[in-house]
């Protein structure tokens, strides 16, 4: 009985250590290609036509955002003159 419990113990410790490096193999390439990922995007940023394109969509993502705020901004204020008339 306690040889059976000791060779139990040798094969689930067994499969436990293949599992955590399975896990531990998975995690490494997915820093592996993260890093990758990182040094590619960095090299096209460096680039000024890249860049310019970049900076460009900033630019119009925060311009949207502003004319949205505006109009936001402008339907309180109708709302409230609204109020004030009522």
């Amino acid at each position: 009985m306690m040889k059976e419990f000791f060779k139990n113990a040798m094969e689930d410790m067994k499969e436990s250590a293949k599992a955590q490096h399975q896990v531990d193999k998975a995690q490494f390439e997915a820093v592996k290609a993260e890093s990758k990922a990182q040094w590619e995007e960095a090299k096209a940023k460096g680039r000024p036509e890249n860049r310019k394109a970049l900076l460009q969509a900033a630019r119009e993502a925060q311009l949207a955002d502003a004319q949205k705020r505006i109009k936001a901004a402008k339907e309180r204020m109708e709302a409230a003159q609204n109020m004030k008339q009522s």
